[in-house]
């Protein structure tokens, strides 16, 4: 049902644009002489670009995880209570653009700061294509501003790293094929009664790609035995692939590097000059106020461009 209602979403707002385009050039034939009229469209014209352009970024987010839910880690770089406040702010800024995306934010972990701010945070962002959005953010941020905790307002520099990882559905399909299988009966061993022990009813499954082996002999048949050590190998399978899903997020985390100088994906100047620059897409803007309350489309959307190309 969620998938469906996503799906109409989508064609509700295709037609939606469509239908405003349509409207928007039969009025501009009736106003062809209307000067404000005519500045009234184009104003209309340019929002519909600006939701034409979101739609299309959304419509490339095809990635395996893109549409799951998302977790998203905050950590205070080294500089005490000025870079515990940063990871305070970062997590408004992106609890601020969840909201303004209807996504639902849940706290997982939560470390308080010293004296202000924050330690870590560890939220969970719910909504269709919540990590496929956010999975640019992860990197270090840099902000540089007068500490409002130097009593000698001196200019600061502080670090917060962010990483963001899908949240995984635990109803994975685990496929396998059965000629990697080798299926050997053999008779089973120990108590269990008259019939069991004297017929090939035990059953092993070795899974020649991965070298696992199962078996099964505590059951009456062998049918029996054989459908529970299916279940068996496929439990120990998806084992195996969660395993390499945690390794690989902990060499992506590895490869964050350190939460300081050399590493940042953007930079937030609110002093000697306003500038929010992410350094990878050169997106930027002046409006500072603005990002820090969760206007960070910008920048998403210019990561997902150019990955995109």
């Amino acid at each position: 049902m969620s998938e469906k209602t996503n799906l109409e979403n989508a064609v509700q707002a295709y037609q939606n644009m469509e239908q405003s385009l349509h409207d928007n050039l039969e009025i501009a034939e009736l106003y062809e002489d209307d000067e404000q009229m005519s500045s009234e469209i184009l104003a209309e014209l340019e929002t519909l670009k600006t939701q034409a352009d979101h739609q299309k970024l959304e419509a490339l987010l095809s990635g395996e995880a893109d549409h799951n839910d998302a977790y998203m880690e905050i950590h205070a770089g080294s500089g005490g209570t000025e870079a515990q406040d940063w990871a305070e702010m970062l997590l408004r800024m992106y609890v601020r653009w969840a909201e303004k995306h209807k996504y639902k934010v849940e706290y997982e972990e939560e470390t308080q700061g010293d004296v202000a701010g924050l330690k870590s945070v560890t939220v969970k962002i719910s909504g269709y294509n919540a990590y496929g959005w956010l999975k640019s953010e992860s990197g270090v941020h840099r902000l540089v501003r007068i500490s409002p905790f130097d009593s000698n307002a001196r200019r600061h520099t502080s670090f917060s790293s962010v990483h963001v990882y899908p949240v995984i559905d635990d109803t994975i399909q685990i496929e396998i094929n059965e000629s990697d299988c080798r299926i050997d009966t053999y008779r089973a061993s120990g108590a269990g009664g008259q019939h069991i022990n004297k017929t090939d009813s035990a059953v092993r499954i070795t899974h020649i790609p991965t070298g696992i082996v199962v078996q099964s002999q505590n059951q009456r048949s062998q049918f029996q035995n054989r459908d529970t050590a299916w279940k068996m190998l496929k439990a120990k399978l998806y084992e195996m692939e969660l395993k390499k899903r945690s390794d690989a997020a902990q060499v992506e985390r590895e490869n964050l590097g350190d939460n300081g100088w050399g590493y940042q994906i953007r930079s937030y100047v609110l002093q000697p000059y306003r500038l929010v620059k992410d350094l990878r897409t050169g997106a930027e803007t002046s409006d500072d106020r603005a990002v820090l309350d969760g206007d960070i489309d910008l920048f998403l959307s210019a990561y997902l461009a150019s990955q995109n190309k």
